[in-house]
């Protein structure tokens, strides 16, 4: 029965794994693939959905099929810019409280729970208030408040290795800290931390996508996903389409994100039993 649960868990991994990775192509060729210029007025403003514009256009006549197309690009290489800071940075500092301990660990995790207890979308928000609107800064701000989990997750871990024999045993032998970090500590706890990055990276994507729905990510002509829905927002009544194609644009995506970090925490998991 495991060998059967395995191969099923299996096949659902390359399913979500090919789908990732022609999302992330999309992204890549974009600018080869959109059939019409985004960022151009093409044709009469909240037109409905025909042969000429797939999904209609926007209020400004630009063609959004072509749009949510190209703004693939910032919503998707925002998500892995982001997931990659919080992962190295909460890693990092993890580690370094873990192994170190003492005033390092209480000054790093103090920090943790300063940052945890607020909300996290909404110190995000108040963080890239006091920022320009930007797609840098709302990655600033969402990674502000996320990488503490990584942290603790880290340390957590590295509180548990380094009781092991073996890291006691190159601790006596004369190993220096950074050898025993890089040789034993590090490759034990980074196939978990890089299962919890991909795990998260559908809710790393809603929460750009709602930093630039409230004014605080991406702004305008950018088509970042978020900010299109915001500027759909006036003409929701007129032309539900300016909102639904970008809205649907984001539940695939997160989905499929969602999906294959589901399936890469199973498969890794049966392999462990």
């Amino acid at each position: 029965m495991k060998k059967l649960k395995f191969i099923g868990k299996d096949t659902q991994l390359k399913i979500f794994l090919v789908l990732a990775i022609i999302v992330v192509l999309m992204a890549i060729f974009a600018p080869v693939i959109v059939p019409k210029d985004p960022f151009k007025q093409l044709g009469p403003s909240l037109q409905r959905p025909s042969n000429r514009f797939i999904f209609g256009t926007d209020h400004l006549g630009r063609d959004l099929f072509s749009r949510i197309i190209y703004g693939s690009r910032y919503s998707i290489f925002m998500t892995l810019t982001l997931m990659f800071v919080i992962f190295a940075v909460g890693t990092i500092l993890g580690v370094i409280a873990g192994y170190f301990g003492g005033v390092v660990d209480t000054v790093i995790m103090r920090i943790g729970d300063m940052m945890i207890a607020f909300p996290g979308l909404i110190l995000a928000i108040a963080i890239a208030g006091l920022l320009n609107p930007s797609v840098k800064n709302s990655i600033i701000a969402i990674a502000a408040v996320t990488w503490t989990k990584y942290a603790r997750l880290a340390r957590s871990m590295v509180l548990k290795i380094k009781q092991e024999l073996y890291v006691e045993a190159a601790k006596i032998t004369g190993s220096k800290d950074y050898s025993i970090i890089f040789k034993y500590i590090i490759p034990n706890i980074i196939t978990t931390m890089i299962v919890t990055a991909v795990s998260d990276m559908g809710t790393l994507m809603l929460e750009i996508a709602a930093l630039s729905f409230l004014g605080f990510g991406a702004q305008p002509p950018t088509p970042e996903w978020g900010a299109m829905l915001n500027e759909g927002r006036s003409a929701l009544s007129r032309a539900p389409w300016v909102m639904l194609y970008p809205g649907l644009a984001i539940v695939v995506v997160v989905v499929i994100f969602n999906m294959l970090g589901d399936s890469v925490r199973d498969v890794v998991d049966i392999k462990n039993e």
